[in-house]
């Protein structure tokens, strides 16, 4: 009862580092993710919320929501996880032990606040916001409970950049009015079961007993489960050992027989591995797809890139150029995608398509190399770019031989836009790390990356 756990969490991030590297965007409804006919929304600004667009929701969706006001970006992975860095960096200076959860939250449990009251604990979440702010200009809110269950559900309460202390006398209410599905460790099969039972809220699964949780949800599950939703939780708090490989994979009630149909059904199984590689927190280097033919036997193929990436179209793409034909090696049955060569090191791709000619093999040898397919021509929104005269931008818009570019970085505030054409030789691609402008912290970071990590030259 003496503990208090914090759970902070970062304020629409991959959009706030967006609105905090080109400050034009600032204000403005920022969708970030995928741009083709599959884009998912990787993260909404809360300008973009106020319409319903939000996170996992299909990007064409989202657009419609938000409307002709709607900025859409693709991801820049390396950005977001430097900014994370610096974040993450700068509370471990209040905090020194984090449990990370992905790029934008974690846990902590500060030694100074065990047995602190309530308002001495929101002071120094005040302070602890503060400083985030002012280091790295970005917003984070914090929550803080006697465990991570209570923290969790604080910092969703604070949201948008605010703190949220539970206090001790509250704890059994706050839960108990919470939806089931609240509790962390309840999924849809887990609240559907319960709802069938007429158990609805945190509250009426605390007032079971320990044997009909049990009957319901399982003995080991159940009472875990059961003893959170009394507001019994003495998880400690500890960094985390990062995992070696993060992957999804599908059974089909029927085999898949041909190419087309291994191709459509590797994109959402890949786009699942990529959710979970972005709550990571990591980039990837290493692609690989498992094939498990109605034979029951296995291949797996794999592809290496030259740097660590949380780019969506590069890694679901390499992993559809390393399927083999069932024409050739028999039906399919399951199919998986996993990553791995995990690293905080990313860089993004300026060239996707032709990172696939790098490195293909296939430890089974069952087939050929796979297909690379042409380099990408011309520029696409979003893409950061350095002129000669007029320093680092990103580019607004291009069409019909020209191109729109807006020089600005986090340090310069809003930039002049000034027209190109599409082949100007001033104008060249730029590392996506320069619009932080932060030149010691990523020198720094680049110094004290892993031996054998390659962060890319850019």
């Amino acid at each position: 009862m003496d503990r208090w756990v914090l759970h902070f969490d970062m304020d629409a991030f991959f959009a706030s580092v967006e609105q905090l590297t080109r400050p034009t965007l600032r204000g403005r409804p920022v969708l970030v993710g995928g741009l083709g006919g599959r884009g998912v929304v990787a993260g909404a600004s809360y300008e973009a919320r106020v319409f319903g667009a939000r996170s996992a929701m299909p990007m064409h969706q989202a657009r419609r929501m938000v409307g002709a006001a709607a900025v859409v970006l693709p991801p820049r992975g390396a950005v977001y996880g430097m900014a994370s860095g610096r974040v993450l960096d700068t509370v471990r200076e209040v905090v020194p032990v984090l449990e990370q959860l992905s790029f934008d939250e974690a846990f902590g449990e500060p030694v100074e606040l065990a047995g602190a009251d309530a308002d001495a604990v929101e002071r120094f979440c005040e302070r602890l916001r503060a400083r985030v702010r002012e280091q790295t200009g970005l917003v984070a809110s914090v929550g803080a409970g006697s465990g991570k269950q209570l923290a969790k559900i604080a910092s969703g309460l604070a949201k948008p950049d605010g703190v949220r202390v539970i206090r001790r006398a509250e704890e059994r209410a706050l839960l108990a009015a919470l939806p089931v599905r609240k509790l962390w460790g309840i999924g849809p099969v887990a609240e559907e079961r319960l709802h069938r039972l007429g158990i609805d809220t945190v509250g009426a699964l605390a007032a079971l007993t320990d044997s009909e949780v049990a009957d319901v949800l399982g003995s080991t599950v159940g009472a875990a489960l059961h003893l959170l939703a009394r507001g019994i939780d003495d998880r400690p708090v500890a960094e985390r050992a990062g995992a070696k490989q993060i992957s999804a994979e599908s059974t089909f009630a029927e085999d898949l027989t041909t190419l087309d149909q291994l191709r459509d059904a590797i994109v959402p199984i890949g786009e699942h591995a990529h959710r979970r590689l972005q709550r990571d927190g990591r980039g990837a280097r290493t692609v690989t797809v498992k094939l498990k033919k109605s034979d029951m036997s296995t291949l797996t193929r794999s592809a290496t890139l030259p740097y660590a990436t949380v780019e969506e179209a590069t890694l679901i793409g390499t992993a559809r150029r390393l399927l083999l034909d069932p024409m050739d090696i028999g039906p399919i049955r399951l199919v998986g995608v996993g990553f791995s060569g995990l690293s905080d090191v990313r860089q993004e791709s300026l060239f996707p398509d032709l990172d696939q000619a790098l490195e293909a093999s296939d430890d089974r040898q069952a087939g050929p190399a796979p297909v690379i397919a042409p380099a990408p021509t011309g520029w696409r929104v979003g893409d950061d770019v350095v002129h000669d005269r007029f320093g680092h931008g990103w580019v607004q818009g291009a069409g019909h031989g020209v191109m729109s570019v807006r020089f600005e970085t986090r340090a310069s505030g809003p930039g002049v836009m000034r027209t190109f054409p599409v082949d100007d030789a001033e104008i060249r691609r730029a590392d996506p790390l320069d619009s932080l402008d932060w030149p010691e912290f990523v020198a720094a970071r680049a110094a004290s990356a892993p031996v054998g990590e390659d962060a890319g030259d850019g």
